[in-house]
């Protein structure tokens, strides 16, 4: 068996990548994709290699030359086929000119522009079905044509652009761009059809359009090997590049490479996030869908400004619309409100870490918390308030990472005080929603802030509501001269047409809403309850969406991080870079639905226990 790679073409989508190299060149974790490629054919015993090329080809052959000898290619002979109208032809006339030699045996073929497994040419060439193309279950990611299988895996029909059809994704199948052709299928059928649509379309056009006549004549000819998306990616533009770098690394450069994208983990769809917090019980999907019926209005439509969207807040959370901003998320919030801060500020560590990094401009004070249990009491902050000379405290509560709740007489008391000094307290409510049923509560309440005018509220509603791809926020405060500030400080479009809008229907859903926090809480209990059962694994109480562990057995968090990640593609929080975390020995695990949870109980069992 032979094999065959189309690497003619310029790559002028990758930009800086292929200005001195060509696509093929291109360097994934420090490897070039014909590396990789050839060293898969190479592993899977191809005896012979047609590379066609066009663009910069000579500096391909030199490259390659200096990559493999006899020694690495096993006995595998390298032959070249020169495209000199790459620039102004496409991959159908690449493998016309490659037409003689496809003739000649059984072959794989394959573009340059791929990352894979070398598992998938050993399912390819060990298949006893004789012509194949290597296809994948649809996925949001995916660009270019897609099939259509039988029950039989029969490719049925080829769908370009023109005959896509987003609500049919579920049935769709895309093609990876590698295929197995027998001689026979290249002699009769393929060659002489690729000659004829060649003749009547032109050069500038691509193969698989063949295919997809060919399918359509007879649809029993060529069948589909089906294999997993993490298994593969294309490569057309740096993004590509980006995200295939993260799917193909190992170890701790894989888990340290997804822990910088911060989200955008729908790119990855196999993997479990435990690391990001989200309600997993919300929004509920008849609120989806009356987003998605208004979609291309919103998609059209400029949004409000500031004074619209805290109307629209001021319903929801019952304040008043000057005592309140809606901000892009709380990050964008917090931001804002920390170019007015300059005093000492007083903060429990460990802490979300949003806070101490954005007051660059204030003295950050630790408040003691005691480190068997990370807990604090109102009388710690207080105690460090007087010590320290504070003007300002953060308070999160429930606090991130550790679970740390407050109950609400001890806050308003903590108000109280802090009142009578002229201290400001910010109060960060974002998981406070997803506690106990007869411990929940809120300080966004008109009476509350107009009680303490040192009081500034901020929730997140993109970690509560489960929509962080909207980035909801907001903060409230009696003072609205203050709130006039933060909404200067911030853009006059910061909130998007589909942010206001579920701003705008959300009180539909209220009743949802609470149904789906003590859902949380439930589901919560349940989960605790499950990891304390298991060996070497010690768990903090908690009253948000997410659970402190401390590993106490031989295992690290990294080192569990990386295995769940390299296992299971589950993707936990590693808090070993946090402040009073550097032991190695703490994880923080999201609360997701019973049967995800369940799922990482039987995961942490087999990591720990190997």
């Amino acid at each position: 068996m032979q094999a065959i790679i189309l690497a003619a073409g310029m790559g002028k989508r990758l930009r800086s990548y292929t200005k001195d190299a060509t696509k093929c060149m291109v360097k994934v974790n420090g490897k070039t994709l014909i590396e990789y490629t050839i060293e898969a054919l190479v592993a899977n015993k191809i005896d012979r290699l047609v590379v066609v090329v066009g663009y910069k080809g000579q500096l391909l052959k030199d490259f390659i030359a200096s990559k493999f000898n006899a020694v690495n290619l096993h006995g595998m002979k390298i032959e070249y086929i020169e495209n000199p109208v790459y620039d102004t032809t496409n991959n159908i006339y690449s493998l016309y000119l490659a037409g003689n030699e496809m003739a000649k045996d059984d072959t794989i073929l394959l573009e340059s522009d791929l990352i894979f497994k070398p598992e998938i040419l050993t399912r390819l060439i060990t298949s006893p079905d004789k012509n194949l193309a290597v296809v994948s279950p649809f996925e949001s990611w995916m660009d270019g044509t897609c099939t259509l299988l039988d029950e039989n895996n029969c490719i049925t029909a080829l769908l370009d652009k023109v005959r896509f059809n987003w609500s049919d994704t579920e049935y769709y199948y895309k093609t990876v761009n590698i295929y197995k052709f027998s001689k026979e299928f290249s002699q009769q059928y393929y060659l002489p059809f690729l000659d004829a649509y060649q003749k009547a379309f032109g050069k500038n056009e691509y193969y698989e359009q063949v295919l997809k006549v060919i399918s359509f004549l007879s649809s029993s000819t060529l069948k589909g090997l089906v294999v997993s998306g993490k298994d593969w990616y294309e490569i057309d533009d740096p993004a590509d590049l980006a995200i295939a770098e993260d799917r193909f690394k190992t170890g701790r450069e894989k888990l340290h490479s997804l822990e910088k994208r911060y989200g955008g983990y729908w790119r990855f769809p196999q993997l479990k996030d435990f690391c990001y917090l989200v309600n997993p019980y919300f929004p509920p999907e008849k609120l989806v869908s009356e987003m998605t019926a208004s979609f291309g209005t919103l998609l059209t439509q400029y949004p409000s400004g500031a004074a619209q969207q805290s109307l629209l807040a001021s319903k929801i959370f019952n304040v008043m619309p000057e005592h309140i901003v809606v901000g892009n998320g709380a990050a964008e919030l917090i931001s804002s409100l920390a170019k007015f801060t300059e005093c000492t500020v007083a903060i429990p560590f460990p802490t979300f870490n949003e806070y101490p990094e954005r007051f660059s401009l204030a003295k950050v004070v630790p408040v003691p918390t005691d480190m068997q249990t990370f807990s604090y009491s109102v009388d710690d902050i207080i105690g460090t308030v007087k010590k320290e000379h504070a003007k300002a405290v953060v308070l999160i509560n429930p606090d991130n990472p550790t679970g740390n709740f407050l109950e609400k007489d001890d806050v308003l008391r903590l108000c109280g005080e802090l009142k009578q000094t002229g201290t400001v307290l910010f109060f960060d409510e974002s998981f406070i929603d997803f506690a106990e049923k007869s411990k929940r509560y809120t300080l966004l309440d008109e009476n509350i802030l107009a009680e303490y005018p040192n009081l500034v509220v901020v929730k997140s509603i993109s970690k509560s509501y489960g929509v962080p791809g909207l980035r909801l926020g907001v903060l409230a405060c009696a003072d609205a001269q203050y709130i006039a500030h933060i909404k200067k400080a911030n853009a006059i479009w910061n909130i998007n047409s589909f942010g206001e809008y579920f701003l705008q229907i959300y009180d539909k859903y209220n009743k949802t809403y609470a149904a789906a926090c003590d859902s949380i809480a439930a589901e919560r209990s349940h989960f605790s309850e499950k990891l304390a059962e298991i060996k070497d694994l010690t768990v903090f109480p908690s009253q948000a969406n997410y659970i402190l562990c401390r590993l106490t057995g031989a295992v690290k968090a990294e080192e569990l991080a990386v295995k769940l990640l390299e296992n299971y593609n589950i993707f936990i929080k590693d808090l070993s870079s946090k402040k009073c975390f550097e032991g190695g020995n703490y994880i923080r695990l999201a609360v997701r639905d019973q049967t995800d949870n369940d799922m990482l109980i039987a995961a942490l069992k087999a990591v720990l226990h190997e």
